[in-house]
């Protein structure tokens, strides 16, 4: 099973951009279909952003579709979020998650998360 360690969050104006990186740990990584979701206070965590496996497919949440983009290095066992054209209601705690199970945009479908840095978005 591999542990993910996310970097990259912090503090941005809106308009402006982040690349959120998700490190996994052990050498099946590639095998894994990964999510990023997100959870602002006193909301439920909600789905962003997931890519297959070999990063043949992606997927996005509406809120997010043209702004974000989800990508993955398995040579690397890396996985990006590149996050653009930034917006307040985008603050949140990031979670990188990984699922050996299935291709999903919902929690319950991941094995694995990370701890999730803080996004803050500036208006």
């Amino acid at each position: 099973q591999v542990q993910l360690v996310e970097s990259g969050g912090g503090l941005v104006q809106a308009g402006g951009s982040l690349r959120l990186s998700c490190t996994a740990s052990g050498r099946t990584f590639s095998s894994y279909n990964m999510g990023w979701f997100r959870q602002a206070p006193g909301k439920e965590r909600e789905f962003v952003a997931s890519i297959s496996w070999g990063g043949g497919r992606t997927y996005y949440a509406d809120s997010v579709k043209g702004r974000f983009a989800i990508s993955r290095d398995n040579a690397k066992n890396l996985v990006y979020l590149q996050m653009t054209s930034l917006k307040p209601e985008d603050t949140a705690v990031y979670y990188c998650a990984a699922s050996s199970r299935s291709y999903t945009k919902y929690p319950n479908g991941y094995d694995v998360w990370g701890q999730g840095p803080q996004v803050t978005v500036s208006s």
